[in-house]
């Protein structure tokens, strides 16, 4: 097959799914500089009274993320949340130990359900079920969400928030299959404990939208095993379970790279098929959705982050997984979200890890600037044009084999329909390194739509980065000549070799 020709073919009505707004969330861990020295800089020329960066909030709601997990991770396993309020200067500090670090709580709870309304996102709040259990839950929750009229809801008010913050997706612990985390359970032992803490939970408030800890990666030795047995327990009582997953290029395989994102449908498809199994051992009524609630590329920093732990350790805001990402990795990361979105009907949320500093798009320095990474623009794009519905694609791509996957299509893309605006966007990646790839469209059912923008990023180096003083190496364009309309709803598109792509068509006239 020639490599430098493919072809797409969607039908109007031919729907995955609508794709979720939490598809598009975040995470902000008590971790390195993601809180400390990142969204919150005191000191900072642009603090507001608060103490948060206002150039940091402008860019977090340029990508308009819909939800925030917090405050873990690792850090939940061993947090007190009680720590984290009421006056500033009372606070205790602790020793975390998931990541060896001194913890303030300058910022806690109030504070940050705080920071996440005035960026527009919701609070996704984790329990702590490492050292802690159903009555540190119950009383978070009670503290959080309750109006008034308890001891905990009129602590709150006392310490300044009158109005309950009202959360209402909690995350039932992390990673607790993992030896590294904080009070490590069995499979069993997490699943009792998760399913008696939801149903308690669901005792305060009924509407509650649970998450049940899957496994924190594929090659686990109890995956999917822990997804089995933990959700013969939690099935009932949960809304969706948690898949983590983080990719590398340590060997400089670019290619193999950027094939990895077939890993995520895999281990989609695999945790899907485990739920609907046990959806049908239990005779059960509803499916149980995916939170793909850790996300991103990690290794850039990891030999840094070793040293930095186990030779320094007990500092306050360290710089831990700060990675500064490549070209190729904005790449890979475009590949994630599209194969998120070709999963809209089961995969209802999704948090990029992290925000800020932390294996994050958003990258600052200290009293100084910060920038977009490259990864930045893929989920801006994703999330700005990926709203509305997923649809099914016909896809005939050439394809190559790699040391550790075989038939990877060179064209990985998904369509999305955005019913409200009337707009239709192609997301596509071209991961042929050498060559332009052309690329036949027909768009059945939408023969009155017209080409409107064609947003590509692209770069000659598969290694170039932005940072704080360089922010604009890599950047997305418009182009006007790269994509041709045939006849009706045809479409001849041109993709640059390594190239990211945001093909947007219209069905009204461009006045």
């Amino acid at each position: 097959m020639d490599n430098t020709r493919a072809k797409i073919a969607v039908e109007k009505g031919n729907i995955i799914g609508k794709v979720d707004k939490y598809v598009f969330g975040s995470f902000a861990e008590h971790l390195g500089r993601c809180i400390y020295n990142g969204i919150y800089e005191p000191n900072h020329k642009e603090a507001d009274e608060y103490g948060f960066r206002k150039d940091v909030m402008e860019l977090v709601k340029e990508l308009g993320i819909p939800i925030i997990r917090y405050p873990g991770g690792n850090f939940v396993s061993s947090y007190r949340w009680e720590d984290g309020i009421g006056p500033v200067e009372n606070r205790p500090k602790r020793l975390d130990l998931a990541w060896r670090s001194l913890e303030t709580n300058e910022v806690g709870v109030n504070e940050f359900a705080h920071w996440c309304k005035r960026v527009g996102a919701e609070p996704m709040m984790a329990i702590n079920l490492g050292t802690r259990g159903i009555e540190s839950a119950l009383d978070l929750l009670e503290y959080c969400n309750h109006p008034s009229g308890t001891y905990l809801s009129d602590l709150r008010i006392r310490h300044g928030y009158q109005q309950p913050h009202n959360i209402k997706v909690w995350c039932l612990g992390n990673e607790m299959d993992g030896t590294w985390q904080v009070g490590h359970k069995t499979p069993t032992e997490y699943g009792r404990l998760a399913a008696e803490t939801a149903r308690a939970m669901r005792m305060v408030d009924p509407d509650l939208k649970l998450v049940s800890c899957g496994s924190s990666h594929t090659l686990m030795d109890t995956f999917p095993e822990w997804e089995v047995e933990t959700l013969s327990h939690t099935y009932d009582v949960v809304d969706y379970i948690s898949l983590h997953q983080y990719f590398d290029n340590e060997c400089g395989d670019s290619a193999d790279f950027l094939a990895q994102s077939l890993e995520t449908d895999r281990f989609i498809k695999t945790v899907i098929a485990v739920c609907d199994y046990i959806k049908a051992k239990k005779r059960g009524k509803k499916d149980i959705m995916l939170s793909f609630d850790e996300w991103n590329l990690w290794y850039h920093s990891k030999n840094q982050d070793d040293n930095t732990m186990k030779n320094n350790p007990w500092n306050t805001s360290p710089r831990l997984l700060e990675d500064v990402y490549t070209f190729e990795d904005a790449l890979l990361v475009g590949c994630m979200l599209i194969t998120f979105l070709k999963h809209a009907d089961r995969l209802k949320m999704a948090c990029m890890a992290q925000l800020v500093n932390v294996i994050a798009p958003i990258m600052t320095e200290v009293g100084g600037g910060l920038c977009r990474q490259t990864t930045f623009y893929p989920f801006l794009h994703a999330s700005k044009y990926g709203r509305g519905n997923s649809l099914y694609s016909f896809v005939v791509s050439p394809k190559y084999d790699t040391k550790r996957f075989t038939d990877v299509p060179y064209l990985e893309s998904v369509v999305v329909e955005n019913e409200e605006t009337g707009d239709l966007t192609l997301f596509a990646v071209n991961r042929n390194l050498e060559e332009t790839m052309i690329v036949d469209l027909h768009i059945n059912g939408f023969e009155h739509y017209q080409f409107k923008e064609h947003i590509i990023l692209s770069s000659d180096d598969l290694n170039a980065v932005n940072t704080p003083k360089n922010p604009n190496t890599v950047m997305p364009y418009l182009s006007n000549d790269t994509v041709m309309h045939l006849d009706g709803g045809h479409f001849e598109i041109i993709l640059g070799k390594a190239s990211w792509n945001v093909v947007r068509f219209c069905r009204t006239p461009l006045q």
